[in-house]
């Protein structure tokens, strides 16, 4: 049985993450957080298989020493936002003896983990970072249709989010710190300069309708131009439900990058608590799309579109799959290589799209000779029902 610590075991994505493996007979779960008594109170209320426990961990105090005195097996890390942190917490976990995740979206963050690898291949552990939707679910969709092209010349993709969501403070300043701010992307073959949420553009999606997105600064832009080295495109978007708050980020954002204000960080509070008010023009449903496009096998031009729909709120459990299927697999003892790496090729897209089978979401891709479909639904509705006959 491994010990397994959440930090940020109570809040949106430990939460979920510590719901799922609960009920895993392998798995002794260890709420982290600030809060001794919310810790407490969430390990109570998840009536685990193995009694949970509540503990205070602050990842900004003496974390290797608060490691050393919970002693776990498996530290998953959710607290952001990742882009204001070092690898501290990894370093910790090290330390500890103990296998390390974290849901991390942060481009240098992910990209330069393996600068720990020498340190976790010596203390015998698994360091990965990036355990969540970029760049672990964008790969594996994209390796998923590599075969399909002789050669993948642009892949184009983002996420669409529901306004109904439950947006933390972590989230909204992870956000906020590259609004406006410069990083790069590939475009016509070569390295090209942008903005954070600026390339205002739309895309149509079914279910959804017409949804705004700008540019992002993901771990992918630095890890898949060497990954999949024909590419000359490669760009992440996100955007937010409601138009008019997309079209108000979008306006702070030439605030930052014309110098204006240094940056949105400082008013994070602030601008989450406005989001708030536009709640009554969204709805619950999320999406994610991937346009990929290049030469076919058969040396004709080729493509590939892929659209996710997530409803009732589901869309924010997608991310934290990897996680949950990665320390899973530790706990049950299956071999996994020491060493730190971002989270690539250790999870097919088979893999995560069967863990969200509970969930509402749908995943469909067509393109010359594909016309897949996952309906995650199907199987909940199934659940549901058999749910109801019991219970007569």
């Amino acid at each position: 049985m491994k010990r397994v610590l959440i930090i940020g075991g109570y809040g949106n994505f430990g939460s979920y993450i510590a719901r799922a493996l609960a009920s895993d007979p392998n798995v002794t779960l260890l709420i982290g957080g600030r809060s001794q008594r919310k810790a407490d109170a969430f390990a109570t209320a998840l009536a685990a298989t193995n009694p949970a426990e509540g503990c205070v961990v602050d990842i900004d105090e003496d974390i290797a020493c608060r490691l050393r005195e919970v002693d776990p097996d498996i530290v998953i890390h959710t607290t952001g936002p990742f882009q204001l942190q070092d690898h501290r917490v990894a370093r910790a976990a090290i330390a500890a003896g103990a296998h390390y995740l974290d849901l991390a979206d942060a481009r240098e963050f992910v990209a330069t983990i393996g600068e720990l690898d020498g340190a976790a291949r010596t203390a015998g552990v698994a360091v990965i970072a990036g355990a969540s939707s970029v760049p672990c679910l964008t790969a594996a969709f994209i390796d998923h249709y590599r075969p399909h092209f002789s050669r993948l010349d642009r892949a184009v993709y983002g996420i669409a989010a529901a306004q109904a969501t439950n947006r933390g403070l972590g989230t909204a300043a992870a956000i906020l710190s590259y609004v406006g701010k410069p990083f790069t992307i590939v475009a016509n073959g070569r390295r090209k300069r942008v903005f954070g949420w600026q390339g205002l553009h739309a895309v149509r999606y079914p279910e959804l309708g017409l949804r705004l997105f700008g540019y992002c600064d993901v771990p992918d832009l630095e890890l898949f131009p060497a990954r999949y080295s024909a590419l000359r495109e490669l760009r992440f978007v996100a955007g937010h439900e409601v138009k008019l708050l997309h079209i108000g980020t979008w306006l702070l954002s030439w605030l930052v990058r014309l110098g204006i204000v240094k940056s949105l960080l400082p008013y994070a509070e602030r601008l989450l608590r406005l989001s708030f008010l536009f709640d009554p023009l969204g709805s619950d449903k999320s999406g994610f799309h991937m346009f990929l496009s290049g030469v076919g096998l058969d040396g004709a031009a080729a493509d590939v579109r892929v659209f996710m729909i997530a409803r009732q709120v589901h869309g924010p459990n997608i991310p934290c799959i990897p996680a949950i299927l990665l320390a899973r697999k530790m706990a049950s003892g299956e071999p996994i290589t020491p060493g730190a790496t971002p989270c690539l090729d250790l999870l097919n897209l088979d893999e995560l799209l069967s863990a969200i089978s509970d969930l509402d979401v749908t995943t469909t891709a067509t393109g010359d000779g594909i016309n897949d479909r996952w309906h995650s639904s199907d199987k909940l509705n199934a659940n549901v029902l058999r749910r109801l006959r019991l219970s007569k």
